[in-house]
């Protein structure tokens, strides 16, 4: 599953919805709440999105690291194959 921020405080910009029908498209189970940043301490990957970054995976964020892992490049990769066709 995914769990993505509700966009509250930021745009729910058109590469965010599409990002998130392709996951769920795919049968992955997409969860919009809000996050606090300790539960970043249990997240395996982690990616941003937006018209300029597409899908862009992230490494770290402070103390936190992530693993570009095969969830974040299959979507980067679906993206980016969707808006070149």
């Amino acid at each position: 599953e995914v769990h993505t921020p509700l966009p509250d405080c930021f745009l729910n910009g058109i590469t965010r919805q599409t990002v998130v029908q392709m996951l769920r498209d795919r049968g992955v189970n997409v969860i919009e709440r809000h996050i606090l940043p300790e539960e970043m301490e249990g997240f395996e990957q982690c990616w941003l999105t937006g018209t300029a970054a597409e899908v862009t995976p992230v490494g770290q964020i402070g103390d936190y690291t992530f693993e570009v892992g095969e969830l974040t490049r299959d979507i980067a990769e679906a993206y980016e194959a969707l808006v070149r066709a």
